[in-house]
């Protein structure tokens, strides 16, 4: 008994020795090891044959990543039970994970990174007047309410066509992907049959917004509208105001570019009013939604490159969406609009905004841009003649949309996930999860400590021409 408690307590010292950033990669790890066994020995997750270790392991790692891509047909390979079983993985890889980062980086201090999956503190104080208990109960509230009740709104859209009973399961299925940000259909062609149900589209839209805006605004939404019913004074942070406003901005301006360049195209025979929900759709589900209701390989090449733009850019921090983040995004042009004024410090809304916080944007960008411009250029090799028993199997502009979907978590496709290679699958499980916990706390992750001893020293400077 002795030896067995010396064991535990080495066990349970050995996980306290753990930095949140490695305590947040294996917690998302030993998820993914937890839904690929499910998928390989669970009775009655297929229809027929049940899926491969690695197929498995693809579709148990995009589910817990809240990405959506797939190998095989959702609707048609998998029982109630396997889609059931998808739908609590998806659930506990938005939800579950989500809830513990923020609980965990706002008990740090209260301080929460522009990469709220990187559990590291940062140097600015966003929400200091939230209170961390509180927050926690809320992200289970939030989410429970909002898929809640737009399962109802979408259980009342497709009873008429479904039936009573048959609406039910789609209706809950598609309410927990749209706000998790999955993308998982429980329909083959994912949400192109509704290309004429507006106010489906529009319900779809406006779930992938709210799970794609981050808790810690919708819990300052929630604050401020509580202060304005008691006549109280209440401010929206910086972090709130730019993640609102940014996501308002590219929603209008993707909006209005994807009706101009599909209208006469994949867009055509629909009515006016369809046209611009559909184009709505295809402003707001780049940004990490997944779901879509056109046929992304017949779009036209400037649809299918502001898509990858937008996939880049992602959702709000502390969110189900992925990208480098709409924070990010602002204060990078911030910068630049800074620097052409020729101010050194970043200012918004009457307040400046620290240095390290820049260079933290800035270098988040380049590692992400990085990573997708690595996994783009491996993409052309694995799924060419090049690559030993390789085929020609997409051109350069697919290559470059898996890449992007599958790096900033988004589930879009132009009909080539299924027919990637082995090595091509590995290396989009391997995006997916890079990009779902954040490069910056992988690298974290793998790091070791540092022991500084004494105090810091640096080099002598000497400058660089740029530009």
């Amino acid at each position: 008994m002795e030896m067995g408690g010396i064991a535990i307590r080495r066990q349970l010292s050995g996980w306290r020795r753990l930095t949140a950033a490695q305590l947040f990669v294996l917690s998302f790890a030993a998820l993914i090891a937890i839904g690929t066994l499910g998928l390989r020995l669970i009775p009655g997750l297929y229809v027929g044959e049940r899926l491969n270790w690695l197929d498995a392991l693809f579709t148990a790692t995009s589910a817990v990543c809240v990405t959506g891509l797939i190998v095989v047909d959702t609707a048609t390979y998998f029982s109630f039970a396997g889609q059931a079983f998808l739908l609590a993985l998806v659930q506990l890889g938005g939800l579950g994970m989500i809830a513990f980062t923020t609980v965990i980086i706002l008990a740090m201090g209260k301080r929460l990174s522009l990469r709220t999956e990187a559990t590291a503190a940062t140097q600015a104080d966003v929400a200091p007047d939230l209170d961390v208990t509180r927050l926690g109960y809320d992200v289970v509230k939030f989410t429970f309410a909002i898929e809640a009740i737009g399962a109802v709104l979408l259980y009342l859209l497709w009873v008429e066509d479904l039936g009573w009973a048959g609406a039910a399961w789609p209706a809950i299925f598609h309410s927990v992907n749209a706000f998790c940000n999955a993308g998982f259909s429980t329909f083959t062609t994912s949400l192109m049959g509704e290309q004429r149900s507006e106010t489906l589209l529009l319900v779809i839209a406006a779930l992938t917004v709210a799970g794609g805006l981050g808790f810690l605004t919708l819990e300052e939404l929630s604050q401020w509208r509580k202060a304005r019913a008691a006549q109280r004074r209440f401010r929206l942070s910086i972090h709130s105001r730019l993640a609102l406003t940014t996501t308002l901005v590219l929603a209008i301006a993707g909006w209005g570019a994807f009706a101009t360049f599909e209208w006469r195209h994949t867009l055509a025979g629909l009515d006016v009013s369809e046209k611009v929900a559909n184009a709505l759709l295809m402003s707001v589900t780049p940004r990490s939604g997944g779901f879509n209701s056109i046929d992304y390989g017949a779009a036209t090449q400037s649809t299918s490159f502001l898509t990858i733009i937008l996939m880049f850019i992602g959702g709000s921090p502390g969110s189900t969406a992925g990208g480098i983040k709409v924070t990010t995004f602002a204060l990078i042009g911030l910068l630049a609009l800074s620097r052409f004024r020729g101010q050194e410090i970043v200012n918004v809304w009457g307040r400046s905004i620290p240095e390290e916080t820049i260079q933290r944007a800035v270098g988040l960008a380049v590692v992400s841009f990085s990573a997708i411009t690595i996994g783009i250029f491996l993409f052309t090799w694995t799924e060419s003649n090049a690559f030993p028993g390789g085929t020609p199997r997409t051109d350069f502009l697919s290559h470059m949309f898996e890449a992007a979907s599958s790096f900033n978590t988004v589930g879009l496709s132009m009909n080539v996930t299924h027919r990637l290679s082995e090595p091509g699958r590995l290396l989009t499980i391997l995006m997916m999860f890079v990009g779902r916990v954040g490069p910056l706390t992988f690298a974290a992750a793998l790091a070791r400590k540092r022991h500084r001893q004494g105090t810091d020293y640096h080099y002598a400077y000497e400058d660089v021409v740029v530009g």
